[in-house]
């Protein structure tokens, strides 16, 4: 079946990699929901590790498809944009699975670390670009890695070269496996992190004088007494240096 380029569709039919994916995602006692099953070539391999999978399918025809593929088994699909499905609809543990279209990566992410009922385990085949920037210590922090690992721990798979699909994508892609955990800071310290990350390239200081309405040395004086260097930029911060900074501001 041809692919929808609008779709960012690139077929993975490599068996050892899709066995590999399937593996990385088995749980005990849980379910699968799987992000855009596509032909089904992870399908396959989920099917043969997990109860039951719930695949979430927004092209109509290979939603319709996939069905009768995996006759007899216990196979729910779904279709419908993955952004609209309603998480809460899952009764049972469950992880996630999916090779998931590039230029939606982040909003997923951050619908399913987000809801009330999240997964227990999320294996994802992104951009390898984007799985490292997710997977970045502190130092080299963007948004993305302070609001995913504050909801999650991080743990980079095995890169899958761009020849490995069909159409070959443009980029390399990676394996990014994600295990929820309580958060370590609150939503009101998020956002203002966020805020924080406005300008990552500049100084800390600036960006608090300029969204908090203090002057410049007022910015300083309360990097100072959250602890950290009056010079520091927002990659630099941990978790716990934003909650103290945002008590202090």
């Amino acid at each position: 079946m041809k692919n929808k380029k609008s779709l960012g569709q690139h077929w993975l039919k490599n068996r050892v990699i899709l066995d590999y994916i399937a593996d990385e995602a088995v749980s005990d006692d849980t379910i699968c929901l799987e992000i855009g099953p596509g032909l089904g070539t992870l399908t396959a391999s989920l099917l043969k590790r997990f109860p039951k999978v719930i695949a979430v399918e927004y092209d109509e025809k290979l939603a319709e498809n996939l069905p009768k593929s995996f006759p007899g088994t216990n196979l729910e699909v779904i279709n419908a944009d993955f952004l609209d499905f309603d998480l809460l609809s899952i009764k049972d543990p469950y992880v996630v699975v999916g090779n998931i279209p590039y230029y939606i990566t982040s909003p997923i992410i951050t619908k399913l670390l987000a809801a009330k009922n999240s997964p227990v385990k999320i294996v994802l085949l992104i951009q390898k670009e984007v799985a490292e920037r997710i997977a970045a210590p502190v130092g080299k922090h963007t948004y993305l890695s302070l609001f995913v690992q504050n909801f999650a721990s991080v743990t980079l798979g095995d890169v899958i070269p761009r020849a490995e699909f069909t159409p070959p994508p443009k980029v390399d892609s990676q394996v990014i496996i994600l295990t929820p955990h309580t958060p370590v800071i609150d939503e009101k310290t998020l956002k203002f992190a966020k805020i924080g990350f406005s300008q990552p390239r500049k100084k800390l200081a600036a960006i608090l004088a300029a969204s908090h309405h203090l002057n410049k040395s007022e910015a300083r004086e309360a990097l100072k007494k959250a602890n950290l260097s009056p010079d520091i930029r927002p990659a630099e911060l941990s978790h716990l240096d934003w909650q103290n900074l945002q008590k202090v501001i």
